[in-house]
């Protein structure tokens, strides 16, 4: 398995708070509706919408588990208030999806969507990122079903909720449309170093009306 740069450790750096929030002690369960039963023969992972090619691609379990793996070692920032630093997350970096189903030249934003509909809205900016990754471990082990398995998107350097738990797939688009939480009030962008949590806060250009 080949592990990524981002594996190394930043033990002596600073490490910084984003404002409002407070350093958690392990690893709290926070979702929206019930925990989805994992059926293996029936899971795929899906991209598509504008991809280059105009098809979508489908992965099988046993062929998203095949991909190559990588890890990253970075935060997660709850809109709730609680952020986990330094945790070592295993999986499809978002840039291997991106490399086997390649975008068409004019996608601007995804889409990504999870078990019962749910979905969070991206710029690919934030999806191309080097740590964005389709975590199917954390610090060595495998997902729990409350914590996401078989993957859970994580985007360390926005708001938790903009990696949804239990993915099935990624559509490309290009225009901007609100996912589930954006569509509820909670901010567009979701950026935690500007503590952008809820939809009054955009600017003008920041997400498209509600």
């Amino acid at each position: 398995m080949g592990l990524s740069k981002n594996t190394e450790s930043r033990k002596g750096e600073h490490l910084q708070l984003p404002p409002g929030q407070r350093l958690q002690r392990g690893w709290p369960v926070t979702h929206y509706g019930p925990v989805p039963k994992f059926k293996p023969d029936r899971w795929e992972f899906r991209v598509f919408g504008s991809t280059a090619d105009g098809d979508k691609r489908c992965w099988t379990h046993d062929e998203f588990s095949a991909l190559p793996y990588t890890t990253v070692v970075a935060d997660l920032h709850c809109v709730t208030k609680y952020s986990m630093l330094d945790a070592e997350w295993g999986g499809v970096s978002a840039r291997t999806i991106l490399e086997l189903a390649p975008p068409a030249p004019e996608v601007t934003h995804v889409m990504v969507w999870a078990e019962y509909g749910y979905s969070s809205n991206l710029r690919l900016s934030d999806f191309t990122a080097e740590q964005t990754i389709f975590a199917t471990h954390k610090d060595g082990e495998l997902l729990t079903a409350e914590h996401g398995f078989p993957a859970r998107l994580v985007v360390p350097h926005l708001y938790a909720w903009k990696g949804p738990k239990w993915v099935r797939g990624v559509e490309y688009m290009t225009a901007d449309r609100r996912g589930f939480w954006e569509e509820r009030g909670y901010h567009n962008v979701g950026d935690p170093w500007g503590e952008q949590r809820y939809s009054y806060q955009e600017l003008p250009g920041e997400g498209p009306e509600l």
